[in-house]
């Protein structure tokens, strides 16, 4: 299994006008912890789709339960429970500050090849980042 945290400050603009944070965002805040989970192993979207793999979302789930607010200071708490092979799941879980659970939710991702538009097996670059963490010890 594979995890990753990533935190963030709610910005204002991502505010609405009760002072919630815009339930819209949260895909956005899935996006960035997918991004900076790749990053945090030298690797990055962008190195990716150079391969000719791009990771289109089939799926996307949100379970909202308290909202954060202007400047909350939130943790995403990203994990993959399954190896990855033609898809990909997330799975997210975002905390205030004092640890308290605000939000669930999940992607799934496929990866296509950019050439001919279908499906394929994930690129072995990814796959020598994430296999480790699924292999049997």
């Amino acid at each position: 299994m594979y995890t990753y945290e990533h935190k963030m400050r709610i910005r204002y603009a991502e505010t609405d006008k009760m002072g919630y944070c815009y339930y819209g965002n949260y895909a956005m805040f899935y996006e960035v912890a997918r991004a900076e989970a790749l990053r945090s192993h030298g690797f990055t979207y962008r190195q990716l789709e150079e391969t000719g793999v791009m990771m289109p979302v089939l799926e996307n789930y949100s379970k909202y339960y308290r909202p954060a607010r202007y400047d909350d200071e939130i943790t995403i708490k990203l994990t993959i429970k399954e190896k990855p092979s033609t898809r990909i799941k997330y799975h997210y879980e975002l905390y205030l500050e004092n640890d308290k659970l605000i939000h669930v939710g999940s992607t799934t991702l496929v990866f296509v090849s950019m050439e001919t538009g279908k499906p394929c097996q994930m690129p072995k670059v990814l796959a020598d980042i994430l296999n480790p963490y699924f292999d049997e010890v």
